[in-house]
């Protein structure tokens, strides 16, 4: 669940990002799927590395 949280949240950020820098639809759609991608990433090694440390 915190991993989907994750994703939804760099997909916002990164829509805003490009949104901000005065992208076009394909480049705001882009930068939503990269960030969704590193944020989801980050928030399951995070998660894998808190189950460890904690267990």
């Amino acid at each position: 669940m915190i991993i989907l949280i994750g994703a939804v949240l760099g997909a916002i950020i990164g829509a805003w990002i490009a949104w901000r820098r005065k992208g076009k639809l394909p480049d705001i759609l882009l930068y939503g799927v990269v960030f969704a991608l590193l944020f989801a990433l980050g928030t399951l090694f995070a998660t894998l590395i808190l189950y460890r440390v904690t267990t």
